[in-house]
């Protein structure tokens, strides 16, 4: 083997060691940021119509410092009548009072009427939870934006969410690419 050969063997070594080295890193990183920090989840079904589609791709937050409020869109994998993780509006959480009126459609937490413009339809279907209910501590009353096509929190299918099931807070709607969307 001549000099020249010997260097190209020498130099390709380290570039095959920093190129293995560089791809493994980073698929490490990304696994411990998908893994702890944010998701990728899609929407199955028409209960948060019109608000989410069926198909829609969900980037979620995975570490919410400051806990779950009313508003946030959460995905839930408690286990439920339907083996498969929910994606719900948060309505109320522990220690608050959640009445509905079915024949106004009106949602009423701590006795205050909820505004609520991101619904289908007001809330006129009830399910087989009993109102007024108490959300018990460390719990999310959670229902979805299409308020009578969707099993949520007003049915024992689904009920209150435990917050350790919550993997995250919808952050954006990442695809379909034209309805990019930033939830606040």
């Amino acid at each position: 083997m001549n000099e020249e050969q010997q260097n190209r063997r020498e130099y390709k070594q380290p570039f095959l060691y920093d190129f293995v080295s560089i791809v493994c890193s980073a698929l490490i990183v990304i696994m411990v940021v998908f893994t702890f920090f944010v998701r990728f989840v899609g929407v199955v079904g028409d209960s948060m119509n019109p608000t989410l589609y069926e198909n829609d791709w969900l980037l979620v937050r995975a570490i919410n410092p400051k806990g779950y409020e009313y508003g946030d869109i959460i995905i839930s994998t408690q286990p439920n009548a339907f083996n498969e993780p929910i994606v719900k509006r948060v309505i109320a959480t522990g220690g608050q009072k959640v009445d509905i009126d079915f024949e106004t459609g009106d949602v009423f937490v701590d006795g205050k009427l909820l505004e609520e413009d991101y619904i289908a339809e007001r809330t006129t279907t009830q399910q087989d939870v009993q109102f007024p209910v108490t959300v018990p501590e460390g719990c999310i009353f959670a229902m979805g934006d299409n308020r009578n096509d969707s099993t949520d929190s007003r049915s024992s299918a689904i009920g209150m969410i435990d917050e350790r099931y919550v993997i995250g807070k919808v952050l954006f709607r990442v695809l379909p690419f034209d309805q990019f969307t930033y939830f606040e």
